[in-house]
């Protein structure tokens, strides 16, 4: 692709990252939202991990960012121009196979609570993975505030390799506010972070890499076993106590068919560890019985215990899956208050 085409190029994708960021941003709690656009803005900057960041030039990049997302909040999403072609930014698949000779990889689509997700990076990889198209990605030209370590479209997954490693620096900077004796502490604990930290990025990112590859193939398994009308349920429940209760119940499906089976194969401590330090919220509160399954490996590292709650797990929340849409096709969105008891009468 000429030069100028592929700048072009990555200025619509661009555009349409900031008019999905000036719409949906505002979902996030406070801190979060500020923790997001601080790693943002090293993103943006090309700031190394190891350089502190300054709080007034954060400040008033801020400030005019959001007065920028003002003017765009109303902004419908460009279509994509490829080598004469006009293309819709949600087909991904058709972008990709365009992008494939100039090594580019393109992801359109949608994340959490609904938020159209797009990036552009350099592609590393594109291999078959039994019957997945695995995509991974490198250096990021072009991203939005959420920036996902993974992510899958039908059955395309996308590794983001430099995502993931701004998410685990997050959390290594994260460590320093609490004390050790957490999951998240014993992972990094694995690694030699203090001496060596971009080696041990490296290594962590890698190991990480293999359960986010997991977790996405338990997202696209459960979407296939739930049907269209999941989504389309979750996106009536918008900012809902019974949307994030959905999320999770969908997550633990998606990790009792893949990422738990895979940790428990694996047996690598830091990455069981690090599944706990983010096992977070919802998920958490739903499912407590796994968290008293993890501090049982940790007293005696027997994976016993968590293998059988994962094996029992599995066809629980499918059940809870199954009546929640079953409450919602009779009720609709009146049926929130009885998805939401529904859910906290099978909590496990």
């Amino acid at each position: 692709m000429p030069e100028i085409a592929l700048e072009q190029l990555k200025q619509t994708i661009s555009r349409n990252c900031h008019i999905s960021d000036a719409q949906y941003a505002g979902n996030y709690t406070l801190c979060i939202y500020l923790l997001k656009m601080r790693e943002f803005y090293r993103w943006e900057k090309q700031i190394p991990f190891s350089e502190n960041l300054s709080n007034d030039d954060i400040g008033q990049w801020l400030m005019e960012r959001e007065a920028w997302w003002d003017t765009l909040e109303e902004e419908p999403f460009s279509e994509l121009h490829i080598n004469g072609k006009v293309v819709s930014c949600y087909e991904a698949e058709l972008v990709n196979s365009m992008l494939e000779p100039d090594r580019l990889v393109y992801s359109g689509g949608y994340g959490n609570y609904g938020k159209p997700v797009f990036f552009l990076a350099d592609l590393e990889s594109q291999t078959r993975y039994k019957e997945y198209q695995l995509y991974i990605c490198g250096h990021e030209h072009v991203r939005e505030l959420a920036a996902p370590p993974g992510m899958s479209q039908n059955r395309s997954i996308y590794i983001r390799k430099e995502s993931l490693k701004r998410f685990i620096w997050e959390k290594y900077e994260e460590s320093h506010w609490y004390n050790t004796d957490n999951p998240l502490a014993k992972a990094l604990a694995c690694y030699n972070f203090e001496q060596q930290p971009e080696n041990s990025l490296e290594q962590m990112a890698s190991l990480e890499a293999d359960t986010i590859l997991y977790h996405e193939i338990g997202e696209i398994e459960s979407s296939r076993l739930l049907g269209p009308q999941w989504s389309e349920m979750v996106m009536q429940m918008p900012r809902s106590k019974s949307e994030f209760m959905a999320r999770a119940v969908k997550d633990h499906i998606a990790d009792a068919l893949s990422t738990l089976p895979r940790l428990i194969e694996n047996k690598d401590d830091a990455q069981i560890h690090f599944y706990f330090a983010n096992f977070k919220g919802m998920r958490r509160e739903i499912f407590p019985l796994l968290l008293t399954a993890y501090q049982q490996w940790l007293s005696n590292k027997n994976l016993t215990a968590l293998k059988q709650i994962t094996e029992q797990s599995e066809q629980h929340w499918l059940d809870t899956a199954q009546r929640m849409l079953e409450i919602f096709e009779q009720k609709g969105r009146s049926s929130l208050a009885d998805i939401e008891t529904l859910v906290q009468e099978n909590i496990l």
